[in-house]
């Protein structure tokens, strides 16, 4: 059952260069979109959010109605699970425009809920494998 009450206070991600910060953090792959993730280290202020749509998904029409459900799914259950401090950004696939309410809601909530990797682990897995055998 989703969460009731108000939606939970989320301020946006409004230039570039806090865009290309969050790339520096962690990555979430999903079907209908790519989470990034990044841990600010403020803990008493609000989680932030920006969204993004490549021209390559579609024209202006389809691309904002992308951002549209994105922002609903966010406003109605997925930002009680964003901790505060941190900013996301979503960059949307095209399958964002045809999926169901309900699947893009759930994807969305999993990987926000998902436990953060180890930068061990994240280091590893963009590294090529040398090794010979």
């Amino acid at each position: 059952m989703p969460p009731t009450g108000p939606s939970p206070q989320i301020e946006r991600l409004k230039n570039r260069s806090q865009f290309l910060a969050v790339r520096k953090g962690e990555r979430r792959k999903g079907p209908f979109f790519v989470l990034d993730i990044l841990d600010r280290g403020a803990s008493d202020e609000a989680p932030r959010i920006g969204y993004t749509v490549t021209k390559r998904q579609g024209n202006a029409v389809e691309r904002n109605r992308m951002k549209r459900r994105l922002r609903e799914v966010v406003r109605l259950t997925a930002g009680f699970d964003m901790m505060p401090g941190h900013d996301y950004v979503i960059v949307a696939r095209r399958d964002t425009l045809t999926a169901p309410f309900a699947k893009l809601t759930k994807s969305l909530v999993s990987r926000i809920g998902q436990q953060p990797r180890d930068k061990q682990s994240q280091r590893r897995a963009a590294e090529p494998d040398n090794r010979t055998e």
